[in-house]
């Protein structure tokens, strides 16, 4: 296996570790824009209105997008697998 091949494995893996968590992490920002904004905006800085409903969108949200984060995580692992039984590895 060549240093080619071997950063092109980790540029995939870097990759897919990136497109896989970018809609939970998209979802915490947002979420937590809007709860600073609302907090900003009313004075309220209740510690438990900064947590709740973060968790709760980031749960709903990794529920709807692990059929996602599934098949990304399967392509690669299917090109790993096709690297080592064509013997790149």
């Amino acid at each position: 296996m060549d240093s080619v091949t071997t950063y092109e494995v980790i540029r995939q893996t870097i990759m897919t570790t990136l497109i896989s968590s970018a809609p939970v992490l998209i979802v915490a920002l947002a979420v937590g824009l809007v709860i600073a904004f609302f907090q900003a905006l009313t004075q309220i800085q209740e510690m438990t209105l900064t947590f709740v409903p973060k968790i709760a969108a980031i749960f709903v949200t990794l529920a709807l997008s692990l059929p996602f984060i599934f098949s990304t995580l399967l392509q690669l692992s299917d090109r790993i697998f096709d690297l080592i039984s064509n013997g790149g590895v």
